[in-house]
């Protein structure tokens, strides 16, 4: 069992090592001088007087991974925190993760920024170019209880920007195909298994899909963190590899476009926004109306008391496989007055193992600290049966394409998605026009 985790921690190492992609340019916001020496104390024959106490620090702390499934976890790390430093109290704040990007940036310029946030990798560069992320480097090297050794060494760099430590990493994520067992059984189809295609997908679903009653085989989202994989699956990337190209209307990514809205229009097996009526797919698959979903390993918990039996199985490939592979960090504002609490928090929320017990014990995604122990006991739990899937599935694990301004493109991109969903745009026509608009993006 040893030699096992050891083998897929090394996996894991590697892998992640493809966040530590090229940033562009941008200063940071330098640190406010701290005072270099105390206070003298004024003379006074009373050798037993007393300094009065300090007063407690109060520090915000912005999340989006936490709501609404994981803040009873995050309570219990916070409870253990103040008790470890006494004198600092962490007050949280969430938003749901479409509107949270959008929520810190008016923060900021509010000035109402709160001094410690979370920030995936694909908006890391966006806030790490506007100068408003501290340089976690001098807070580090004055810290004799930190440890740059208990990361995954390229997890670490993935938040290096331009020299500087401007976030530590905290969790990483993969995306997987989810599917209800029960309407397999009843459908009498075979489970998926990890080499699958699309079209094997596809087979499967039209069994099991019976839209009169409001039940569908498979769900995959068209939307911008769908479509970047599949066309990668497809042999499409949005950039030539210097990035001074845009290529997301090449024959490969029309084409990888045109098979996902055939999932809908064509095939029939996958519901449309109209037919989901405002229900999430999540929602869908619990209540049994969905066979088969793509979403993240951060479902686990939603899932983990449905009435009926599921699994996992690596997400299914086109011409080749690739599979998402998200990483979040956490960020200290540059601007924030209480820099040594904020840094305090940040270091016990991704290098504790206080922390990293809570998070696997919880399912709530898996800390980037490299200790084989922590895999052992997170392949124990279930469901699923297949936790191995998560190992796996970093077999063909991929980032997204990234740019400065990240936001926009990848609204840019989902409007122009929704267009085709709608009818409005054909395919060829949309990206045709994504290309224009991301062309204006870049530098």
């Amino acid at each position: 069992m040893k030699q096992k985790s050891t083998f897929l921690f090394i996996v894991m190492i590697l892998l992640v090592a493809l966040l530590a992609i090229g940033c562009s340019s941008g200063e940071t916001a330098t640190p406010s001088e701290e005072s270099s020496a105390a206070e003298s104390v004024a003379d006074t024959d009373d050798s037993t007087a007393e300094e009065p106490s300090a007063e407690p620090i109060t520090i915000t702390y912005f999340t989006f991974s936490a709501a609404p499934d994981h803040l009873g976890e995050l309570d219990q790390m916070i409870a253990i925190f103040e008790e470890q430093n006494p004198g600092i109290n962490v007050e949280v704040e969430t938003a749901p993760f479409d509107e949270y990007f959008t929520k810190l940036q008016a923060l900021i310029a509010g000035g109402e920024a709160p001094d410690v946030f979370e920030l995936n990798y694909e908006n890391f560069v966006t806030f790490a170019a506007k100068g408003v992320l501290a340089d976690l480097t001098p807070l580090a090297e004055a810290d004799a209880d930190y440890s740059a050794d208990v990361f995954y060494p390229r997890s670490l760099e993935a938040f290096n920007y331009n020299g500087r430590q401007l976030a530590l990493p905290a969790t990483f994520s993969t995306v997987v195909m989810f599917y209800n067992k029960d309407m397999f059984d009843a459908a009498g189809v075979d489970y998926p298994t990890n080499d699958w295609s699309w079209d094997d997908a596809v087979a499967a679903a039209a069994p099991m899909t019976d839209a009169n009653a409001g039940v569908w085989g498979l769900h995959s989202g068209i939307q911008f963190w769908e479509f970047y994989k599949k066309a990668a699956q497809n042999g499409c990337e949005f950039f030539n590899e210097d990035m001074t190209e845009v290529t997301i209307d090449s024959p490969a990514c029309v084409e990888t476009l045109q098979t996902m809205i055939d999932f809908i229009e064509t095939d029939g097996v996958m519901p449309s926004d109209t037919d989901m009526a405002g229900l999430s797919d999540g929602d869908m698959f619990t209540s049994q109306q969905i066979a088969m979903t793509v979403t993240g390993i951060w479902m686990f918990a939603a899932f983990a008391d449905a009435p009926f039996e599921w699994d996992i199985a690596v997400e299914p490939g086109m011409e080749t496989q690739a599979t998402h592979f998200f990483s979040n960090g956490v960020s200290v504002f540059a601007a924030t007055e209480q820099r040594e609490a904020a840094w305090a928090w940040a270091r016990f929320f991704t290098s504790s193992s206080d922390m990293a017990n809570i998070r696997i014990e919880s399912g709530w995604e898996l800390p980037t600290l490299n200790n084989p122990e922590y895999v052992e006991g997170y392949l124990a739990q279930t469901p699923p049966n297949s936790r191995q899937v998560v190992f796996d599935s970093l077999n063909y694990a991929i980032v997204p394409p990234v740019i400065e301004r990240q936001n926009e493109m990848q609204d840019a991109v989902n409007q122009l998605l929704d267009q085709v969903k709608l009818g409005e745009l054909t395919p060829e026509e949309a990206l045709a026009e994504a290309k224009v608009q991301i062309e204006e993006l870049l530098p």
